[in-house]
């Protein structure tokens, strides 16, 4: 009898070219991996993968089975969106992702003032760089940089412009200086996030190239987190947006060049079929007045409009009515 649950192990191998990376992909052990692989093919009588160039591909007939998952995948999926597009009332879990920073401390209390009108809504938020598979049913909402993805059958929203700028500690800038232009960032110390497929968090060309890094980076990281401890705990000069900034604990960080900007769009995306799910539906339209309301603060940093959320709320009591459309109003 098949053992269904093997064959996104099969997928995560084939996708990913090793048992060690889709071990961490689907946080399991490279051996229970390599197991539940040497099953698959005990059942077949026949391989599914092989060695070639150093990575794990499929043989004709592992992709064969693979189109198959895929298909089988794909399904799935449809049948978790559908049930989620007959939903109508506005309670429930609605999934959403987000990266550090805006999943952290902004969303938050901005679900809360959702939450003060309709009690019943519950939220899972997944915090991350990685894109979270919507189709899928990884989550029902995501919020993403630069792109609102490749996915099919998305809907997307360009919904803030943030500016990210160049930052210090007081106590690097007392010790090394402060530059004067971005060519005067090569002699500094840099501290780097690592983003989106191990993309490095800095200035970057038209291209999405780093251009002025400096040459020296004493602190490398892929937590962002930690990336903003070090930066303020004077270990050089780091990339952040100008909101972060009053997201930050513990001393305040200086501007490095304050007449240096980048902006970076910010998109709400979900998939087409869960639109159709009321309590989705009022999230997702819900965060994108709430960002559109709060475009001061992404844009030029300062204090959000939901620091101390209670000035804010949605309206009256509209638990019962899935219709309502959700406005920010005053207090």
């Amino acid at each position: 009898m098949n053992n269904w649950s093997d064959y996104p192990i099969l997928l995560a191998v084939a996708e990913t070219g090793s048992l060690t990376a889709a071990g961490k992909k689907l946080n399991m052990s490279q051996p229970t991996v390599g197991r539940r692989i040497r099953a698959l093919e005990e059942h077949f009588g026949t391989p599914l993968l092989k060695k070639e160039n150093g990575q794990l591909v499929p043989t004709s007939f592992g992709q064969s089975v693979l189109d198959h998952i895929r298909r089988m995948q794909d399904e799935a999926a449809a049948i978790a969106r559908s049930s989620a597009s007959l939903e109508d009332s506005l309670s429930g879990v609605v999934r959403i992702s987000a990266t550090e920073g805006i999943g952290t401390a902004w969303l938050p209390p901005v679900l809360q003032v959702f939450r003060q009108s309709h009690p019943d809504m519950l939220f899972d938020i997944g915090i991350g760089f990685r894109e979270f598979n919507l189709a899928q049913r990884e989550a029902d909402i995501a919020l993403r940089w630069m792109s609102p993805g490749e996915q099919n059958s998305l809907i997307a929203r360009k919904v803030a412009d943030v500016t990210f700028g160049l930052f210090a500690s007081p106590s690097y800038l007392q010790k090394k200086g402060m530059p004067q232009s971005l060519e005067d960032l090569k002699q500094h110390d840099a501290v780097i996030a690592m983003i989106e497929d191990d993309h490095p968090l800095w200035i970057h060309d038209g291209k999405d190239n780093p251009i002025h890094m400096p040459d020296n980076v004493p602190f490398r990281t892929n937590n962002i987190s930690g990336f903003k401890t070090a930066v303020g705990a004077g270990y050089g000069i780091g990339v952040m947006p100008l909101c972060a900034c009053g997201m930050l604990e513990g001393a305040p960080l200086i501007r490095v060049l304050p007449n240096f900007g980048q902006q970076e769009s910010l998109y709400l995306v979900a998939h087409e079929d869960v639109r159709r799910s009321a309590r989705i539906r009022a999230v997702f339209d819900f965060i994108g007045d709430a960002i559109k309301k709060d475009a001061a603060f992404f844009l030029n940093g300062g204090q959000s409009i939901f620091e101390g959320n209670a000035a804010m709320h949605c309206g009256a009591d509209h638990t019962d009515n899935p219709d309502h459309k959700h406005e920010l109003v005053a207090s």
